[in-house]
């Protein structure tokens, strides 16, 4: 086991195997109101915010209510999935279980919505190892400001240079590395085409957290 004191765990594609419910949210919703999406889809939808993924829907599906109620249906379908179904990735449970044991202070951070974060947590029954769950909201900035980690560890309260983030997106393992942490990054389908990039980054590349107990740090 990495001797460490503090671990900064991010939740969508790390701890969280959530990205194919993001990636295929616009073609679930269409299927819920009774459409059969294109299969360009996620390509479609991918710059657009939820607004205006809101007003493409009404506008090439005729799909009735406002814009706003149309938002508010796509919101209680990412709820549902916090809070019911999303699952957690390959071995986290004994992963964070050797960290707690090692009395490695642990919290989360994440762009995701604090309410829907616990949820999907204290389902999964892993609430328990982490501190607090510090948010992008919370913050006032994303992920690729390096500041946003640096609050993180604010509160955490541990040596920056004996705690680990943990992430699985391109742009967060700058931040992280330009904030002076060591990173261990997490594979995720979704950031496939950036992972040989991640791996000139990131001080650790896992493409499961099974890999852990191989590295070690230098």
């Amino acid at each position: 086991m990495i001797k460490l004191k503090g671990a900064i765990f991010d939740l969508d594609g790390t701890l969280l195997d959530s990205m194919p419910f993001w990636d295929n949210i616009g073609a679930g919703y269409l299927k819920l109101k009774g459409h059969n999406p294109p299969k360009n889809i996620n390509e479609i939808l991918k710059t657009m915010s939820l607004e205006q993924s809101a007003q493409y829907f009404k506008r090439e599906y005729s799909i009735p209510g406002s814009q706003d109620e149309i938002i508010k249906e796509i919101l209680e379908l990412i709820e549902n999935q916090y809070r019911w179904e999303i699952p957690l990735k390959a071995s986290v449970i004994p992963f964070l279980y050797g960290l707690y044991r090692n009395n490695v202070k642990m919290c989360i951070a994440t762009a995701t919505d604090y309410e829907l974060a616990k949820a999907a947590l204290e389902r999964l029954k892993v609430a328990k190892y982490f501190r607090f769950i510090f948010t992008c909201s919370e913050a006032g900035m994303g992920k690729d400001e390096p500041e946003f980690f640096i609050k993180a560890l604010e509160l955490l309260n541990t040596p920056k240079h004996e705690t680990m983030v943990f992430e699985d997106s391109l742009h967060a393992i700058k931040s992280a590395k330009a904030a002076g942490f060591p990173v261990t990054a997490i594979y995720d389908k979704i950031s496939h085409e950036d992972w040989e990039e991640i791996k000139t980054i990131a001080n650790i590349c896992l493409k499961s957290f099974d890999d852990w107990k191989k590295v070690m740090l230098p």
